[in-house]
């Protein structure tokens, strides 16, 4: 398939990384159809990627007639076989669990065309332990998106051990195409790229915290004023999602057995409490206040 074959692109999951990778496609032109378990998640999907459309509205950033076109690019779909049917490419940005995945890959496998590409929104899971539960592991590869997907430019798409040259290289004209920037990993490995890296500072961060060097609010801060960082690795935790953070360091320990890999127990904590970060209204910090408090 070449690129200019992709006519309509598939994305199930309206959470905010779903809701907005089909925003980001449709307001460059493509079809796209939306896919949650029901109207009403799709619904609140797109009520907020118009939020965040009529702010550039607002802002002269686009006209009000461009939103409506790209709005109405986005088709809501809530049956899966049937929001398979037509796509060119299809993009999975569930729950950051394996198992759930391959059973999406599995779904997506049996009822996309069979020119049809695969791509996850997994920011640890590597393509070829979901790839394997389909037909077409040449056709399947990570495209991972950064959150807000609305605003960051940097798509990783990672090739696994089956994916294609052709694969790849369509998915990451894709990107460019849907008005972002694409690195390709020919090595798949937990964590990617970013990601490894990010990983590394939160690990010492968490480590600094646990040894009781310092709060995590002084080292946000150090990090904030030291290293000219927009935001400390709690504050970004907590706007990433706690549990994203959390199910992503239990995935990876499953694979490495690495003890240094396990969440970090203030995380745990936290996320066990159902405290998740700014989505929950707490998580490091308290966001029912202004500016947001510690927590304990």
């Amino acid at each position: 398939m070449k690129i200019e074959d992709v006519k309509r692109i598939l994305v199930v999951g309206g959470g905010q990384m779903g809701s907005q990778i089909a925003m980001q496609a449709a307001l460059h032109g493509y079809a796209v159809t939306l896919n949650d378990l029901s109207g009403e998640l799709l619904e609140k999907a797109m009520k907020g990627n118009r939020v965040q459309l009529e702010k550039r509205v607002t802002k002269n950033q686009m006209s009000e007639a461009e939103m409506r076109e790209a709005i109405g690019r986005v088709t809501l779909e809530p049956d899966l076989e049937q929001a398979a049917r037509a796509a060119d490419v299809a993009i999975e940005a569930i729950v950051e669990r394996l198992e759930p995945k391959r059973e999406c890959f599995a779904k997506l496998d049996r009822w996309c065309p069979p020119h049809a590409v695969l791509c996850t929104n997994s920011s640890t899971l590597m393509i070829s332990q979901i790839a394997s539960a389909t037909k077409r592991p040449d056709k399947c590869a990570n495209m991972h998106w950064f959150f807000p997907p609305l605003v960051m430019k940097l798509v990783e798409v990672v090739q696994g051990k089956e994916t294609s040259e052709e694969t790849a290289q369509l998915v990451a004209e894709l990107t460019r195409r849907i008005g972002r920037e694409p690195v390709i990993l020919r090595k798949e490995l937990p964590g990617f790229l970013v990601n490894r890296i990010l990983r590394a500072q939160s690990r010492e961060a968490y480590h600094l915290l646990e040894e009781g060097v310092a709060s995590f609010a002084d080292i946000d801060k150090a990090v904030e004023l030291g290293l000219n960082h927009p935001m400390g690795p709690f504050k970004l935790s907590d706007f990433s999602g706690l549990d994203i953070g959390y199910n992503a360091r239990l995935e990876t320990y499953e694979v490495t057995k690495n003890p240094a890999d396990k969440p970090p127990a203030a995380l745990e904590r936290r996320v066990k409490r159902g405290d998740l970060g700014r989505k929950s209204g707490r998580g490091f910090y308290d966001y029912s206040v202004n500016p947001p408090k510690p927590t304990d």
